[in-house]
């Protein structure tokens, strides 16, 4: 039979708006996205929710229900040379009036700058109508011109009302399943497997159905649990289950538990999930959540980095499982992170301020004619290697965006500049 080398969720993927389960503030009846895809005339637009929520099976739908030409590229695989052919290709099918084909770029927050500046002109043009879809907030990981010529739409993780809906779906309309006597006794742990995220409650159901021989299948709480736990295939690598022990393995080691960091290790380690992906979210770690409290995570962080990128599984478990221990059981700080992320919130709020002339460059006589540098204050030459003046803008001269935290190293950051500073340190 053909359909028994499809995967159950891709058997069952709606091919209409009136199958498509979910996100009802968009598709329903009256809501904002039906309603542009009832006129006829679309936008482009990003759509940012977690894995498995129908981003993909909506883009498909769109462009089935208004006909349109559908190319699709993979962030994950695709780099400038593919978003450019694919823009050849859609400016060599526009004829007179016929409306422009859709390009679906999955997990676009994943395209570095140039890819996605490869995608200005032709949207900007119309000559394709781009939808993305992200898991990530565009705002953060979306280029801002690209961002400004594209709506945002949230899609939300499923509410156990739709979940159930798939589960009915599933049992009815799938041509093998519904060829199975299958009687759902208990459902919780289904659900509560799938976290919101269809795709993973249909490979869950799927995997329980196939691990049975008997007849009726009675599917309870105990069983579905019993079958996950001996079943580690269903950890998907590529972006299922691996957003959710990434998730629990970065809180672990926030929450200074060195067990739960090494068993969310191990997951992922026995998942197959790459070296430098857990590398990579450790170093991002050392840096956002300890930071200044202890400055010799992030050099173990990228030590650990660089060794495992070059020996790799088996004994890469071994460093891993060091820098993983140590990152949690290390002081915790994300002063470092808090000032950045507020500094930029400064910036956006007041624009480019002018550099204080003292210590602006002066290259050139007209320069230091007008001031540049006049006024300046060499440290070195002043007790201490300090003296007091100001390096921030007029407007903003007073205010703090660095917050030393109550950790031993940070305590003594604080004596340190309240030694310099005075008074604005005291708060």
């Amino acid at each position: 039979m053909q359909f028994a080398n499809q995967p159950l969720a891709e058997r069952l993927r709606p091919t209409s708006l009136d199958d498509y389960i979910g996100q009802e503030h968009l598709i329903g009846e009256g809501a904002v996205l039906r309603k542009m895809i009832e006129s006829g005339k679309i936008s482009s637009f990003l759509l940012w929710g977690p894995p498995g929520v129908g981003k993909t099976t909506l883009a498909k739908i769109i462009a089935n229900t208004l006909d349109r030409p559908f190319y699709t590229l993979s962030a994950v695989s695709s780099g400038v040379k593919d978003v450019r052919d694919a823009i050849e290709k859609a400016q060599r099918t526009q004829f007179f009036n016929k409306p422009n084909p859709i390009l679906f770029i999955d997990e676009i927050h994943r395209f570095s700058k140039s890819q996605q500046d490869s995608l200005l002109g032709a949207v900007e043009q119309g000559v394709i109508t781009l939808i993305g879809a992200t898991t990530e907030n565009p705002s953060f990981e979306v280029i801002s011109p690209l961002l400004s010529r594209c709506q945002v739409y949230v899609l939300n993780s499923l509410d156990k009302a739709a979940l159930l809906k798939i589960i009915h779906l599933a049992l009815t309309r799938d041509p093998y399943l519904k060829t199975k006597n299958i009687v759902i006794e208990e459902d919780e742990a289904l659900l509560r497997f799938s976290g919101g995220d269809a795709r993973k409650l249909l490979n869950v159901l799927e995997l329980v159905v196939n691990s049975e021989e008997n007849d009726p299948i009675v599917i309870n709480n105990d069983m579905v649990i019993d079958r996950l736990q001996n079943n580690m295939a269903l950890y998907d690598k590529n972006g299922e289950m691996h957003y959710d022990i990434i998730s629990a393995f970065i809180k672990s080691m926030r929450g200074s538990d060195p067990d739960a960091a090494v068993y969310w290790l191990a997951r992922m380690i026995e998942g197959g999930e790459d070296v430098k992906f857990i590398a990579r979210r450790m170093l991002i770690l050392a840096a956002e959540d300890i930071g200044l409290a202890n400055p010799n995570a992030l050099l173990l962080a990228q030590s650990t980095f660089d060794a495992v990128h070059k020996i790799g599984y088996p004994e890469a478990r071994i460093i891993l499982s060091q820098c993983a221990i140590y990152l949690a059981t290390s002081a915790k700080s994300n002063s470092a992170y808090a000032a950045i992320d507020e500094a930029i919130a400064v910036v956006k709020s007041t624009g480019d301020l002018p550099v204080p002339l003292h210590i602006r460059n002066a290259p050139t006589k007209l320069m230091k004619e007008l001031g540049y540098g006049k006024e300046y204050k060499y440290a070195h030459s002043f007790e201490n290697n300090f003296v007091e003046q100001d390096f921030l803008p007029k407007e903003i001269k007073k205010r703090r965006f660095y917050i030393p935290q109550n950790n031993p190293l940070e305590v003594k950051i604080l004596e340190k500049l309240r030694s310099l500073w005075g008074k604005r340190y005291d708060k």
